[in-house]
Formats: C-alpha cells, structure tokens, sequence
C-alpha cells in the first residue's frame, strides 16, 4: 500500500521523526529511508532503540500511530492507480493489498481514499512477525486469493519486497524514482515506472510473454 498505492512515505518519515525525537532519538532524514524497506514497526523500533521491552514497542508504537493520524490528512492516491484499479475491476482481474502496516492503518486509509472496495483481500502486517524480507505476506496473500505464486504481478517500492516476490516466482513491477530505480531493477523488477500514469492492463500484458497468464495483481508497500 504504502508508496504503491498510496503516497503516504512522506507522512511516515514525519510521524517517525517527531516520535524518535520526543524520545530524545536523533535521527537523520537518510537514516529513515529504512522506513522505506518494508520493515514492521517492531522491527524499526529495533532498530532505532535497540532491544526494548514488548511494552515500550506497544506505547511507542501508539505514539507514532497517534502522530501518524494527525499527518494523515495530507495523504494521497499515487497518480494513476485508481483509474488501472478501474481497469483491472472491470476486466475480473483479482486485486489484493499486502501490507506490512497495521490493521487498523491499511484498513481506514483505504476507506479514507475510497480504495478498498478495488481489493478482494487485504492482509496487513500484523499478522506477520517479519516485514518484506520474509516472502510469507507474498504467498500468503495469494493462498488468500487462490491463486498460484506464479499467476501473481506484484507492484511493489521496495527493494526487500520485490526479492521476496521474485523468490516464490511472482513477476514484479517496481513502482520508484529514477533513484530507486536501479536497485529495484537489479532485485528483479521487470520494469520501474514512477506511478501509474503511464501503466495500462493493455500495457501490462505487453510486457510480459504471451505464455504467462497475468491471474492477479498484488499491490503491496512498505510497512510503518
């Protein structure tokens, strides 16, 4: 979800930055594109504070959440992707989110954006221990949707998810700047586009071999 479908990095970095720095966290803006790199909020918190207790993560983690709400009101759709969710609704392609985000944040910000009723599963990363590094969320999702691993294009931003596809035999389109684009690419990305603008369901079977059917299509993002 998280700078796939919606563009809500800015607004993660923010709300990270405020709570680290009431915790008297100092923490540079390079230093957050972790955030970016599909981790759990557990294991960013980790990995700013180092082994802390199951109850510092719990209120740590509602204040981020809190800050996060606050910020939520600049949020966005990424360009493009409600009118490719259009497309692929109206051609009876299955549409998933899998998100290493809390419930209740994939939750309410679909409803928010007026997104949720494109995906027939949602699975956020509460359900999971690890972030995008482990492919689980990838093959899970698609056991959810009953469809095989390689019947699967995912859209993903980050370089940990787009490996984890790849791994079960998904195809991956990377969604990033010409920054991220080449360490997209080399995970396994077929093609890295900045947004959906430029993306259509014709254009998706276009780029991929006639032999390899496109049964479903997995938007995911990065966890906060």
């Amino acid at each position: 979800m998280d700078g796939v479908v919606v563009d809500s990095h800015p607004v993660h970095i923010k709300a990270w930055k405020r709570m680290l720095g009431a915790a008297r966290v100092v923490v540079t803006d390079q230093e957050l594109d972790i955030v970016r790199e599909g981790k759990t909020k557990e294991e960013i918190l980790r990995h700013f504070m180092g082994c802390i207790s199951a109850d510092d993560i719990r209120v740590y983690g509602e204040e981020k959440d809190r800050i996060y709400r606050e910020e939520a009101t600049q949020l966005k759709a990424v360009k493009g992707v409600k009118r490719l969710l259009n497309q692929l609704s109206q051609a009876g392609i299955a549409t998933a989110i899998a998100s290493s985000g809390s419930s209740w944040r994939v939750h309410d910000t679909l409803e928010v954006l007026g997104l949720k009723h494109y995906f027939r599963v949602v699975v956020p990363g509460t359900e999971f221990a690890r972030g995008k590094s482990d492919s689980t969320i990838f093959s899970k999702t698609a056991q959810r949707m009953e469809v095989e691993c390689e019947g699967v294009l995912v859209f993903e931003d980050s370089v940990a998810g787009v490996r984890s596809a790849v791994s079960l035999g998904m195809k991956c389109l990377g969604i990033g700047d010409t920054i991220r684009a080449g360490s997209l690419t080399a995970a396994g990305a077929e093609r890295v586009l900045p947004n959906f603008v430029d993306i259509s369901l014709s254009e998706l079977k276009r780029l991929f071999t006639d032999d390899w059917a496109i049964n479903a299509a997995v938007a995911s993002s990065f966890c906060r």
